[in-house]
């Protein structure tokens, strides 16, 4: 019997979209850590298709082809989204992204709702934001600072 989903995807997946895939793989892999699963290139040598994975998760991506209406948010006159990612060691994930020339939006910091989270931006724009759960907090005590 054929699984549903293929083995190694979660059921949702973000496809987010690059002017350059190929520097895009590379980046990710090098700043925050990604294993490459699986590349297609497309006839004129761009990525038609990649997958890149983090544990038990992956994220795909593609050459933004104008044609078919795709940009990467650089192109945008706001940000569309952002990337959530769980990681282990926030701090470590840090240090790893700013050595590899990551945009650190904002540095690792504990958060009112019991994560510590710091926040990147990649070559293109796309806006990640890394997690690690360190501490339990009911939701009646999430209070943001200012509340």
């Amino acid at each position: 019997m054929v699984q549903n989903p293929p083995a190694g995807c979660q059921r949702i997946i973000p496809y987010i979209m690059y002017k350059d895939a190929q520097a895009a793989l590379e980046f990710l892999c090098k700043a925050f850590g990604f294993e490459e699963r699986f590349r297609m290139p497309g006839p004129d040598g761009q990525v038609m298709h990649a997958e890149v994975g983090y544990q038990d998760n992956v994220v795909m991506l593609a050459t933004a082809v104008e044609e078919m209406g795709f940009t990467n948010p650089n192109e945008l006159p706001a940000r569309h989204g952002i990337i959530v990612c769980y990681v282990d060691d926030v701090d470590a994930h840090h240090a790893r992204a700013k050595e590899a020339g990551a945009d650190i939006a904002s540095p690792p910091e504990d958060q009112f709702y019991g994560d510590r989270t710091y926040r990147a931006t990649d070559p293109e724009g796309h806006h990640w934001f890394f997690h690690t759960h360190v501490r339990e907090v009911a939701p009646e005590d999430m209070k943001p600072p200012g509340a």
